[in-house]
């Protein structure tokens, strides 16, 4: 199952723009007979969905939605998280979601997930639950909205609310499935986290109640408590049915009601729990000092929860502060990229948590040591604003650019994704808000700003920041010197500093517009077989484009030139590496990247900068009517980028907090240190040293990057709402009229070779400084590439998939050896021969052995009995499904057509995806475990502690 969703996530749903969410969480006083926001609204719902409560109280919200087409998304919401558990139930409520795939009164345990996988549902990626602190929720991604999938997934639904065994020996069984869960989600972050909460929450039952609960009582809580949460708890009236898809929404109604209709609720119902009152509180500071996190510093204002039902004025109130809010975010914004940033970026908000408190605060994250410029710096940015307001040229700026969000979000209503709106309507429920159309939310916001004025807005900001406190916390992982009687003094001395108004800023104009006359087309080429069509330019350049009508008012484009990492050294690490962190931050020649967010205000458009193997990326994602603007940004960035000191000194002295940060953690450890031994000692997948990264200057990286980004054609791609016609129109006058382009640049000899390591008897050792009962353990193959034909790999990929059942029965389940053991295989599609297949698993320290033993057990049965038809189609149809989703998305045809102009013959090794899946048989899968898995081959790696404790000398 998922994990439980962090706070901070908790914190960014409360604070949604107000028109996609109310962000007070407002609380609906209504009937037991109609719970929906709506009937105590004067905000209308949206007609498309149907609302409903069936006679035993559960609600259920029914919507047609047809993008992707064929599919449907169920969620089922039990009212209840670990807000809900007593002082000798804590962790239940999470436990409790694992036990409902643990085998119900007519599903046996194993069977459950069987039957699921069998209609083409992955364990994960389609059937997943989460537990939050007022909440549990069960998702499914339903491949097709058929009678046998639908009936299926609502029966299993159906008995895991109600029939759960909760059989002794499978609650024994799971407990260390969640000790290994807690010992994952054990990190710097989630004890950061639990520090917020004693701050923020001190003596309310949120600061005690984080889901993963606490190890004592999962390790021994009897039956008898589940079945007391269980029965108290899950019971129709705390139940919310939520279905999406492509299907008849009177079908659909009457199969929930089949479904459901007789659920009755067993025993007492469980008491509401008291949340406490927030405390009267003075200005107080904490101190959290944890090795490996993020330093932040936070300034909070503590209050209680907004329990006012969901209206217009409600909305309205809320939209005000967060224009105001939102001005404030754009000059942290501005001050974090500006030369010499007081801090690496900072925000401020108002969130409210789990109907416990509500807070006001600014926060910033900083380099380690530099916490004082940063605390002064955002609470003189929190009392400027207070003090002086925001400008009207300031308010009109947030106006029109919120307002172009929601007309296009308007416009592209009616291909909005069924996962999205699934739990989009799930979070209405917890938020207690009216799901209404984008059409309610725009005509709500262009009401509430008609005639507003800053002078308005300047009226209500004071009392956004009004409540107890402020409440300093700050998070480092170095102590500071004077504990928390120097953060006090330095924030009250901040506090005496007068502030001056902002000063205004000048207009600008786009002054990337032309790029000389337009290109002339040279040929046009029909590829009918995948609806695509290739323009070649006089000048070489070469335009790829789909039309399609998965998404309205979507346009992908991507940009592909020169030869990317060929073009790198293999024995020395290129600071060209640090680009793609930097490169969108640098803004372009004439325009700092916050001089192109103020021109372009209210257009829809965005670029970004990646490497490939082969080549250098540049994407964006537009609408119909900013098309010409779009790839006029890209062509901009392509010819000339800013590539500004400021961002490339922020990330070089921010990149050995990165490094920290990663070490923590078994799998961090692991992505640092193995890239460069899984490529042979390769050094363009090696992590620069901090002495390396200090060396390098701006001009060294510009220089790398701009004399990669020189040379070589130009292919562009799009794919989405857009005409052929369109797409050549914006083309020509932007890539089109440039200047004819040299050929690629010469590779350095060798750069197209790439070796997966040789075999090791025994494990590569690496270290990680996080806690000493968390290891890693991993386990690959070499196996082959994708270049030419990707039959192979695709048939490895199904043997991965295989793999995975058994790896997840066997380790997770009934080992429970690791919480989260993964496999996986990748191909390349530039270095001839290197691929790999993976086992990987954080585990506890002293399992090491049993995993590598596991494993070995596996890998072996594979290798000498034929798998069963059934299991190869348990693995096989829910990656068949994923893939036929894929393919009704822009995402995967940008992705599968970025070469075909180049490299015709990739049309057919897309065509042939499906088939060439369906084509492998229960004897190829025992042949390719034979070829492959070799014992000898086996490249081993362990992840352990550097704080383990070592043995006595002898």
């Amino acid at each position: 199952m998922r994990s439980p969703r962090r706070l901070l996530l908790l914190i960014a749903a409360s604070a949604t723009v107000l028109i996609a969410a109310s962000p007070a969480l407002a609380q609906a006083l209504v009937a037991p007979s109609d719970p929906w926001a709506q009937a105590a609204s004067d905000i209308p719902a949206d007609s498309n969905v149907r609302f409903g409560v069936l006679p035993n109280g559960m609600q259920y919200a029914i919507m047609r939605n047809a993008t992707p087409p064929g599919q449907a998304s169920f969620r089922l919401r039990i009212d209840a998280g670990s807000l809900m558990e007593n002082e000798d139930q804590l962790g239940l409520a999470h436990f409790m979601e694992h036990m409902a795939f643990n085998g119900t009164t007519n599903i046996p345990e194993n069977e459950l997930l069987r039957i699921l996988e069998r209609r083409g549902l992955a364990f994960g990626a389609d059937t997943n639950a989460y537990t939050g602190f007022d909440e549990t929720v069960y998702m499914l991604e339903l491949p097709n909205a058929e009678d046998g999938t639908v009936d299926d997934s609502l029966r299993i639904m159906r008995e895991q609310m109600s029939e759960a065994l909760m059989a002794a020996d499978a609650v024994e069984a799971e407990r260390n499935v969640i000790v290994g869960e807690e010992r994952l989600r054990n990190s710097p972050g989630l004890r950061s986290i639990k520090a917020q909460l004693g701050l923020f929450a001190p003596g309310q039952r949120i600061s005690n109640r984080l889901p993963i609960g606490d190890l004592d009582i999962i390790r021994t809580a009897p039956r008898e408590r589940f079945v007391e949460f269980y029965r108290g708890y899950y019971r129709p009236e705390r139940a919310t049915f939520v279905a999406v898809g492509d299907f008849d929404v009177d079908r659909m109604e009457a199969k929930v009601r089949n479904a459901f209709e007789s659920w009755q609720a067993t025993g007492p119902a469980g008491p509401e729990p008291d949340l406490g009152a927030v405390a009267p509180r003075g200005p107080e500071t904490r101190i959290l000092v944890e090795p490996g996190i993020q330093s932040s510093i936070e300034l909070g204002y503590i209050r209680n929860p907004d329990r006012d039902p969901d209206s217009v004025a409600e909305r309205r109130d809320n939209l005000v502060r967060r224009l105001g809010l939102a001005v404030l975010n754009r000059r942290l914004g501005e001050l974090a990229r500006a030369d010499n940033p007081p801090f690496i970026s900072a925000t401020g908000g108002e969130q409210e948590v789990a109907d416990s408190f509500a807070s006001a605060s600014v926060s910033a994250n900083f380099n380690p040591g530099e916490w004082k410029r940063a605390l002064e710096t955002i609470e003189q940015e929190q009392r400027r604003l207070i003090q002086f307001g925001v400008s009207d040229a300031e308010l009109e700026r947030e106006i029109t650019g919120t307002r172009a969000a929601l007309e296009n979000a308007v416009a592209g209503a009616a291909t909005r994704r069924t996962p999205a709106l699934a739990s989009a309507l799930t979070g209405a429920v917890n938020g207690r808000f009216v799901f209404n159309t984008p059409e309610t939310s725009l005509e709500l916001f262009n009401a509430a700003v008609t005639n507003l004025t800053a002078a308005q807005v300047n009226q209500v900001l004071p009392s956004v920041f009004q409540g107890q406190g402020p409440l300093a916390l700050v998070v480092t992982p170095v102590k500071i010197e004077g504990g928390e009687a120097a953060v006090t003094a330095a924030l009250e001395a901040s506090r005496l500093v007068p502030v001056a108004p902002p000063a205004a800023q000048v207009r600008l104009e786009w002054p990337y517009a032309e790029f000389g006359a337009a290109g002339a087309v040279q040929s046009r080429t029909e590829l009918a077989a995948v609806g695509a069509t290739v323009v070649t330019f006089a000048n070489g350049v070469r335009l790829t484009v789909k039309p399609t009508d998965f998404r309205d008012e979507q346009i992908l484009v991507s940009v592909h030139t020169g030869i990317g990492e060929l073009g790198l050294p293999t024995d020395r690490i290129d600071p060209q590496g640090l680009a793609p962190l930097v490169f969108a931050a640098g803004g372009l020649g004439k325009l700092t990247a916050d001089e192109l967010s103020r021109v372009l205000n209210g257009r829809i458009y965005s670029a970004g900068f990646s490497t490939d193997s082969d080549s250098y990326v540049l994407s964006g994602a537009t609408r119909p009517q900013d098309l010409p603007l779009q790839t006029q940004v890209l062509a901009a960035y392509l010819t000339d980028p800013g590539l500004r000191p400021a961002p490339f000194q922020q990330i070089k002295a921010f990149f050995p907090q990165i490094i920290a940060q990663q070490m923590a953690t078994p799998g961090g450890a692991f992505g640092l240190q193995s890239s460069e031994l899984l490529a042979s000692g390769d050094k363009r997948e090696a992590l620069p040293t901090a002495a390396e990264i200090a060396g390098w200057t701006n001009d060294d990286m510009k220089a790398s990057i701009t004399r990669g980004l020189s040379t070589g054609p130009i292919d562009v791609v799009m794919v989405g709402d857009v005409t052929v016609d369109d797409a050549i129109a914006s083309v020509a006058s932007t890539f089109g009229a440039l200047p004819p382009r040299g050929p690629d640049a010469a590779p350095p000899a060798g750069s197209d070779q790439r070796r997966f390591p040789a075999g090791t008897v025994e494990p590569v050792r690496l270290n990680h400084n996080g806690p000493a009962e968390q290891a890693l353990a991993y386990i690959a193959w070499p196996t082959t590439d994708a270049i030419a034909d990707r039959t192979e790999a695709r048939r490895i990929s199904m043997l991965s998939a295989v793999l995975n059942l058994r790896v997840l029965e066997e380790i997770r389940e009934r080992q429970a050896l690791a919480y989260g053991p993964g496999v996986g295989s990748s191909a390349s599609d530039t270095y001839p021969g290197y691929g790999s297949l993976v086992i990987r698993a954080e585990t506890a320290a002293d399992k090491l052995d049993a995993f590598y033993a596991a494993v070995d057990d596996i890998v072996a049965k594979v290798r000498d009995e034929p798998v069963t038809e059934d299991e190869l189609n348990r693995a096989r149809l829910p990656i068949i499904e994923s893939l036929r989703r894929s393919q009704a998305s822009n995402e995967y045809w940008l992705g599968q057509l970025s070469r075909v102009a180049s490299h015709p013959e990739d049309i057919e090794q897309t065509l042939t995806h499906i088939s060439d899946l369906e084509a492998v048989t229960t004897a190829d899968i025992q042949a390719l475990a034979r070829q492959y898995l070799r014992p000898d081959t086996a490249w081993r790696a362990t992840v352990t502690s550097t704080n383990a404790p070592t043995a006595p000398a002898q």
